[in-house]
């Protein structure tokens, strides 16, 4: 399949603003959606909108198939185990904070500790503070380099017997650097201390397979993955889930209620309570099967690579331009540049690129301490899809000097 191709079955790329066709490089935050899961959106909420699980009316079997299909779908893409490993959320900050609650509840202390790396989204990193701030535990820090790539020589000393969990990246939003999640996993296992994976990134630019990663968590939002918003999917070891105490309470996460007393649904409604967004996780079976189509192909591989290596080359040879997250190997890389320009607000640079028909993010990504780590108050960020062309990469590079030039 050629770009051009894969382009004619996402409707919102065809759009105009400001009169000029739509550009659209801030896939990090947001991917835009396909017509195969618009279409299943619509279907579910004109034909089967109905509670799930529940009533034996058709309207609501036709519901619960539709969501418990996409569990499946979920549990397929990323290889795990049974599909009771497979938790619906609303998105992959909802996931992790399921995760530092309930695992902290059963498994963490007062002076127990919990590691996170420098180049964390605000997702994964302020959850944990709750949870080491409710508990009385402490949050430790892995740093990364000058080049953004994780320290990980470091992790083994500072992973000590009060370790109790090690939440990791598998993709910096920020950065777009690949980090070494297995290596991290085999070097935290080592010292029996289980780990989390962010995939929010990770799962859009990386073939995930969740038992050779050997991760004990693995959470990513539908919304990045072309599926509806509000979606969200959290894997977790069997083991794990099983210890765990339930996040939230309701309806649909019980066994039996009395006032004496509550037991819990078995795996993994006993972490889906209230009703469920069904509509939407129905629309993450469409869009893993576009994912899929995409990965699989050769010819939109080698028109992400070629963007990344274009846009890499023209960023590190602008003396203007400070490049964050530039990889050793450049095979580590993905096609997500954030970079700051000597001289102009990076505000003022998506501002300009914005009336040029160039959707581009600003500001701190949701990665503060990053941000501070790299001593700037924000940076300037395009992240490209598999449906972005290289002409698209060429006319932001145009347009870019054009922006710089107004500003300084």
């Amino acid at each position: 399949m050629t770009v051009e191709n894969l382009r004619e079955y996402f409707p919102a790329l065809s759009r105009k603003v400001y009169g000029k066709e739509l550009v659209y490089l801030d896939n990090a935050a947001t991917s835009q959606r396909p017509r195969t899961v618009i279409d299943e959106w619509e279907r579910i909420t004109i034909q089967s909108n109905a509670n799930i699980h529940r009533a034996v009316h058709l309207m609501a079997e036709e519901a619960t198939q539709a969501y418990e299909q996409a569990r499946e779908a979920a549990r397929a893409y990323i290889n795990a185990r049974e599909r009771e490993e497979i938790v619906f959320t609303s998105g992959a900050t909802a996931a992790i904070n399921l995760v530092a609650f309930s695992f902290g509840e059963a498994f963490v202390s007062a002076g127990d500790e919990v590691v996170v790396t420098e180049c964390e989204h605000h997702s994964n990193i302020v959850p944990w503070q709750m949870m080491c701030l409710r508990k009385g535990a402490v949050l430790k820090v892995l740093p990364v380099d000058d080049r953004g790539e994780l320290k990980t020589d470091m992790l083994e000393g500072l992973c000590t017997e009060r370790t109790r969990i090690v939440a990791v990246t598998h993709i910096s939003n920020v950065l777009g650097i690949v980090n070494p999640v297995k290596r991290i996993a085999g070097i935290c296992h080592a010292k029996g201390i289980p780990v989390l994976v962010d995939g929010a990134q990770g799962i859009v630019h990386s073939a995930v397979d969740v038992q050779d990663l050997d991760c004990d968590f693995y959470a990513f939002s539908g919304h990045k993955i072309y599926a509806a918003p509000g979606t969200g999917v959290l894997y977790g070891k069997r083991r794990w889930l099983d210890a765990m105490p339930p996040y939230m309470g309701g309806g649909e996460m019980v066994g039996t209620v009395r006032f004496t007393g509550t037991t819990y649904a078995p795996l993994p409604l006993k972490f889906e309570a209230g009703t469920q967004n069904f509509a939407g996780a129905a629309t993450l079976s469409p869009a893993l099967a576009m994912a899929a189509q995409m990965m699989d192909d050769s010819q939109i591989g080698e028109n992400q690579r070629a963007v990344r290596d274009y846009m890499m080359d023209v960023l590190g040879s602008d003396s203007r331009i400070t490049l964050y997250g530039n990889p050793v190997d450049r095979e580590e890389k993905i096609p997500l540049f954030s970079f700051s320009v000597k001289g102009a607000h990076h505000e003022d640079l998506a501002l300009i690129l914005d009336k040029m028909g160039i959707a581009v993010r600003s500001g701190q990504m949701c990665a503060e301490p990053l941000m501070d780590r790299f001593g700037v108050s924000g940076m300037l960020r395009v992240s490209f899809a598999p449906y972005n062309t290289m002409q698209e990469a060429e006319y932001f590079v145009k347009c870019l000097g054009r922006a710089v030039d107004m500003l300084i």
